[in-house]
């Protein structure tokens, strides 16, 4: 089955006992048995038909065993690292989401796991962060805010070699874009209320798991930290997930002409984008995936105000998150990576004058007029 039909009638897409095309919500806490242990469901936390439904769902999108539905991506992600022990130690990409960084330096840390930041997109400094404790690699790509590419492959092997996981977080790309598993990976990670949910209506995330072996272990987890996603919000992820691909042309469609727009604009110092091809990465990106997105970052030229920038816009959403139907504008310095003290920011390349656009799906030259405007307005 090709991924645009997998979209409509992979996992669980219609109800056997009624013949629903869509996946009833069932809002059920728990689950008659006609005898004890004798029943396929017993408690939501445990397992619930609708969740399950969008579980198997994103386990054959992204060609694994096994997947899991969480209460939000950040939930996703702190249930994975309790795979965990204390005194164990895990290397994670420098440029990842400002929540994940909180995570691990207010949270996790304090839990006794040990971390090294390192660019993923240097194999050798991946290679030299290993110590005898490591148990994971974790890293984005494309990365948020910078828009970096990892080499999926090259560092899942070098996880092999040591025993390591491979731990890749999927979000900016989704696996119409690229699909970490089949290039190695061991684990993936969603924050699904970005382009899978795609409609600025629910919180979750996803996991999905190589093995069924590895599956095991992050469902124990599930059930017993209990994070899992509400009935309702599992039935709207599927909803959304069935038009994926026809989002994501559009998204993409949109994002390129956006790119040769701000790449030409004499007020814009800098635009990071994967589909750059003076970008380092855009080989990398055309090799590991199939487009190159819809996220764009940019700086404007010294002086300008990215606030103002922002805050001018008419059609644009100043918002945080992404993967939405309208297209969404921050500054990372003050919205989702403010957690991230100043200099590690700055070290990282997150400059102030840093500005990411989530491209959605309206008519280009509306956007484009729209960025007109207030590019105007900054010069006078």
């Amino acid at each position: 089955m090709k991924f645009n039909t997998q979209l409509i009638h992979g996992g669980i897409s219609f109800d056997e006992t009624t013949g629903d095309v869509s996946v009833p919500i069932h809002m059920a806490s728990t689950f008659k048995q006609h005898k004890i242990g004798e029943s396929k469901y017993e408690y939501s936390r445990s397992g619930n038909p609708t969740r399950e439904a969008v579980e198997k769902l994103i386990a054959d999108l992204e060609e694994g065993a096994s997947g899991f539905a969480f209460a939000s991506g950040s939930a996703a992600i702190s249930t994975i690292f309790t795979l965990f022990s204390s005194g164990d130690h895990i290397v994670v990409g420098n440029d990842v989401y400002g929540g994940t960084f909180r995570l691990i330096d207010s949270v996790l840390k304090r839990q006794g796991l040990t971390f090294t930041i390192v660019d993923t997109r240097d194999l050798e400094a991946v290679e030299n962060a290993i110590q005898n404790n490591t148990k994971a690699i974790y890293f984005e790509t494309p990365t948020n805010p910078l828009l970096r590419i990892t080499d999926i492959q090259a560092v899942a092997k070098i996880a092999a070699d040591h025993h390591l996981l491979s731990i890749v977080d999927n979000t900016f790309a989704s696996p119409y874009i690229q699909k970490p598993i089949v290039l190695g990976a061991d684990i993936v990670v969603h924050s699904a209320s970005k382009y899978l949910g795609g409609h600025s209506d629910l919180i979750a995330g996803l996991v999905v798991t190589k093995t069924a072996e590895l599956g095991q272990k992050i469902g124990y987890l599930q059930n017993a930290i209990g994070a899992i996603l509400a009935p309702q919000e599992s039935w709207l992820l599927q909803r959304g997930i069935k038009t994926l691909a026809l989002r994501m042309q559009r998204h993409q469609s949109n994002a390129q002409t956006i790119f040769d727009y701000l790449n030409a604009h004499p007020q814009v110092a800098r635009v990071y984008f994967p589909g750059d091809p003076n970008n380092s990465d855009y080989a990398l990106a055309k090799k590991q995936m199939h487009g190159f997105g819809a996220m764009i970052s940019f700086e404007l030229q010294a002086g300008l105000n990215a606030e103002a920038f922002v805050e001018n816009l008419k059609v644009i959403t100043l918002a945080e998150s992404l993967g939405a139907l309208e297209s969404l504008i921050e500054v990372p310095a003050k919205m989702t990576h403010g957690a991230i003290p100043r200099d590690v920011r700055i070290a990282t390349g997150i400059q102030d004058e840093l500005i990411r656009l989530s491209v959605g799906i309206e008519d280009i030259d509306d956007l484009i007029a729209d960025l007109d405007q207030s590019f105007d307005q900054l010069s006078h």
